[in-house]
């Protein structure tokens, strides 16, 4: 797994939730804006939005690490 991995993880998850929008994902997910001037003042996108998202995405974190809804890879069959 890389540090790209793990962003790409995190973005299918989040994205398939259902739960966000997907300018907010993409600008929690350091993905810029490509006006460089406007991405400069523009910091705030999404903020409460974005701050929701990490919390859950938390509880979601601690919810597998706790063992809840774990696949093991052994036992995952393409159907």
């Amino acid at each position: 797994m890389t540090a790209h991995g793990f962003r790409a993880m995190a973005t299918t998850l989040l994205n398939e939730s259902g739960k966000w929008n997907p300018d907010a994902i993409e600008r929690a997910l350091a993905h810029g804006d490509t006006d460089k001037v406007r991405a400069a003042y523009h910091r705030g996108a999404h903020w409460d939005e974005r701050v929701a998202m990490v919390q859950w995405w938390s509880d979601h974190l601690d919810h597998l690490r706790k063992g809840g809804d774990v696949m093991r890879i052994a036992d995952w069959k393409d159907d």
